[in-house]
């Protein structure tokens, strides 16, 4: 079957409010001034999205904005190359909002759901009616209802596509002895080392990468901050060193690096390349503030990744 999408991105999206360059972390009951602010496309689905689309890949969204604010968050995606076609419209539900305090080494979120709400059930009903085959692959970037997970991951399997899984800190989530069936039913899962440990239980991210094997899983790229990644692959772990880059911002670090992994999977590069990969996209995007405008283009990966 011809696909006219190459990667369709499932997940929430977001209008990111970015404070950072706090004197002091900001704490309950006190107030903390931020010296610097920006407003940006925020969520992994729309992160992974840009950047996937910024390396030339035909990428499509799937979510929900709201119907009466949606009119910038659009424009900002289009103006990133990604095609906004299938983004559902709620009539009562503002476009999800996080406010990010953001340091150069970790950020904290207040956030409201909103149009995000309706995303689960109408892309179950979307992957059941077929409307998902377009794609070659499709991104999950939210954490699916364990209740129904299964059910919608063979659906979309079953729309003729390779699937990959990043669900974020969700500590239940990652907790729930269901999610071991879940590994094994999609081709890439892409946490972080804490959401790894704590599915895992293991004590440290190699013991991780051994017990996701031994779950099952056949592809984990695991995020590792200022350590670098880590990739199991078919049995295999590879490695890759974090590169040297100034960070401002961590803000969507970790979906870069999918948006940057994915991108060499599908261009069919080597387990090691794509960790390589994956690791410099999700370190280049800590330079800048935001998700979307420190991700390479296809020119600067080259020059610094021949």
């Amino acid at each position: 079957m011809m696909k006219s999408v190459d990667v369709l991105v499932a997940g929430d999206l977001f209008v990111d409010l970015i404070l950072s360059g706090f004197d002091r972390w900001p704490e309950p009951g006190a107030e903390s001034f931020a010296r610097e602010f920006a407003r940006e496309v925020g969520g992994g689905a729309a992160i992974t999205a840009c950047g996937l689309a910024k390396l030339g890949i035909r990428t499509r969204v799937f979510g929900f904005a709201g119907a009466a604010d949606s009119a910038w968050l659009f424009e900002r995606l289009r103006q990133s190359g990604v095609d906004t076609s299938a983004i559902r419209l709620h009539d009562s539900e503002p476009t999800a909002i996080s406010v990010v305090a953001s340091s150069a080494h970790d950020r904290a979120f207040l956030t409201y759901q909103g149009a995000n709400k309706a995303l689960p059930e109408e892309l179950r009903r979307a992957a059941e009616k077929g409307e998902l085959a377009c794609a070659r692959h499709v991104h999950l970037a939210f954490a699916p209802d364990l209740d129904s997970a299964a059910g919608l991951l063979d659906s979309i399997r079953g729309n003729q596509c390779t699937i990959s899984l990043d669900v974020g800190w969700h500590p239940e989530w990652l907790e729930d002895p269901r999610v071991a069936d879940l590994l094994g039913r999609v081709d890439l899962f892409f946490p972080n080392e804490s959401e790894a440990l704590r599915i895992t239980g293991a004590c440290d991210a190699d013991q991780a990468l051994e017990r996701f094997d031994a779950l099952g899983a056949a592809r984990v790229g695991m995020k590792m901050g200022p350590r670098g990644a880590a990739l199991l692959c078919d049995g295999q772990i590879f490695r890759s060193a974090p590169p040297r880059v100034h960070t401002i911002d961590v803000t969507g670090a970790g979906d870069c690096f999918d948006a940057g992994f994915l991108y060499a999977w599908l261009s069919g590069r080597s387990p090691r390349e794509c960790l390589e990969i994956a690791n410099l996209c999700g370190a280049l995007s800590t330079e800048v503030r935001g998700g979307i405008a420190g991700f390479p283009g296809l020119e600067r990966l080259a020059e610094l990744r021949p």
